[in-house]
């Protein structure tokens, strides 16, 4: 497929994810306030949307609590600077085991719940978009399984669509896009659609050129799509991105690094992303025209 760059391109950051990086730089944010003002901060910065999970603000562990949700939302959508609000719904699905003669019963440690409990939080905030992990991994940082059945799949996409909110599908291999369309298909994920390609995720795709062509090649040309690296590749899959037709996504859950021994913030990381779009000679578009491009409504959250 002949690479047509994309020059009207937006930006997303992850502000602070459920990895285990709470203790490794100061500057991930643990607390809804500390979140939403990094979120702030990054919106300031450039970018059109914000991705957000919740974390303990004792501990920094990952958080499904629909309570941090609220907060986290009421503080930016009551910010001054304007962005479109992307939770995840990607908790609730670690599986987790006692050593691998023990493979008869989960861990203790393991966070399972059903397709309600999992975008509770989703139909209660009302953000504009939210994420589907489309399929069932290994995941390296610990070992467990990230467990996304189809028939998973296919109840939390009618919960989130029936809600209003549009899916932002996380494709973490080429077999995620293949069951994404197949959602599309069914009439579970709704036009325009916007997926996320995930690279360098151990154990999904890895970040490695031909294998991100791969998955690009595996986007329908009517589907939006953003794409990431980790680690520190990040900054690299900016211009990668962007020169294969994409936009971008950057931010303290995918990466701590600005360089080679400076611990980045959101802000940072999102001012180098515009620095590198806008010196291809692309234009960073703002959350109006994200909202415009992706059919979105801003709306009231559904609380009480």
């Amino acid at each position: 497929m002949p690479l047509t760059m994309n020059r009207e391109v937006f930006i997303t950051c992850a502000v602070t994810g459920s990895g285990g990086t709470q203790d490794r730089s100061p500057h991930v944010p643990r607390s809804p306030e500390q979140i939403a003002n990094s979120a702030i901060d990054a919106a300031k910065a450039g970018a059109a949307v914000v991705h957000c999970h919740v974390r303990d603000p004792e501990t920094g562990a990952p958080s499904r609590d629909a309570a941090l949700y609220r907060e986290v939302t009421e503080r930016i959508r009551d910010a001054e600077v304007d962005c479109v609000l992307n939770l995840t719904a990607g908790m609730g699905g670690d599986l987790m085991f006692d050593g691998t003669e023990a493979m008869d019963r989960m861990a203790k440690s393991s966070d399972m719940a059903g397709a309600a409990e999992r975008v509770a939080h989703v139909v209660e905030c009302r953000p504009e978009i939210c994420t589907l992990d489309c399929g069932t991994m290994n995941f390296a940082e610990a070992d467990y399984v990230m467990v996304n059945t189809p028939g998973m799949l296919r109840d939390m996409a009618k919960r989130m669509t029936d809600s209003g909110v549009q899916i932002e599908i996380e494709a973490f291999d080429t077999g995620h896009l293949w069951f994404a369309k197949q959602l599309v298909t069914e009439g579970l994920i709704k036009d325009p659609v916007l997926v996320q390609l995930c690279m360098g995720v151990p154990w999904g795709a890895p970040d490695d050129l031909n294998t991100f062509m791969a998955m690009v090649n595996n986007v329908p040309d009517d589907w939006h799509w953003s794409a990431f690296g980790l680690g520190r590749n990040q900054i690299a899959y900016v211009a990668a991105s962007v020169l294969a037709g994409g936009n971008v996504r950057v931010g303290l859950e995918d990466n701590l690094w600005l360089e080679k021994g400076v611990l980045a913030t959101n802000a940072q990381l999102v001012e180098r992303a515009v620095g590198i779009i806008e010196g291809m000679g692309a234009r960073v578009v703002g959350p109006d025209e994200v909202r415009a491009r992706l059919k979105l409504e801003k709306r009231a959250p559904n609380f009480g």
